[in-house]
């Protein structure tokens, strides 16, 4: 498995678009809900290539034989007292890949370009009971709090956030 950097989403879009489907409609909470429209993602994709023109965030994929198994990102914070910090997001990893080190690979290799990139704290939040908790505990994440009634699940109801953050 190779774990690469991209400045570009578009060349991967179609991919992009599968990988994201797929962890949607297998109940992971990344912001949307299933089923998840081909048109709805490509936008959101389009969102993020305008994000990484502009140097606002940071993408990385992992790749199993040239095909896209995950991928991360890293939004950079521009704000002038926030220019240390960045938000972890859409840790994805295919349905077919996970269990195979897939997520850890793509935070480490995340948590090494946020120090490139001179970040010293980084953020996330997973909904509770998810199992990229663990995940994100075993790579040294701190549990800050929870939120309740954060996110709106598949069947309707609310569900609690947990708010994570690190040191680097």
């Amino acid at each position: 498995m190779d774990i690469v950097e991209v400045n570009s989403a578009a060349t991967y879009q179609d991919a992009l678009i599968a990988l994201q489907q797929d962890c949607v409609d297998s109940g992971a909470s990344v912001g949307f809900l299933p089923p998840l429209s081909t048109e709805e993602a490509a936008s959101y994709w389009q969102g993020v290539e305008a994000d990484l023109a502009a140097n606002r965030r940071k993408v990385w994929l992992a790749l199993e034989q040239q095909q896209i198994v995950g991928a991360v990102q890293l939004a950079l914070c521009g704000k002038a007292n926030g220019r240390h910090r960045g938000e972890v997001e859409k840790l994805m990893v295919l349905q077919t890949a996970r269990g195979q080190g897939v997520g850890r690979a793509l935070m480490l290799a995340m948590e090494q370009g946020a120090r490139e990139a001179d970040r010293s704290l980084l953020v996330l939040d997973t909904r509770a009971g998810d199992v990229a908790s663990h995940l994100y505990r075993q790579l040294g994440y701190q549990e800050a709090g929870h939120i309740p009634d954060f996110a709106l699940r598949a069947d309707g109801k609310l569900a609690a956030t947990v708010i994570f953050y690190k040191t680097l």
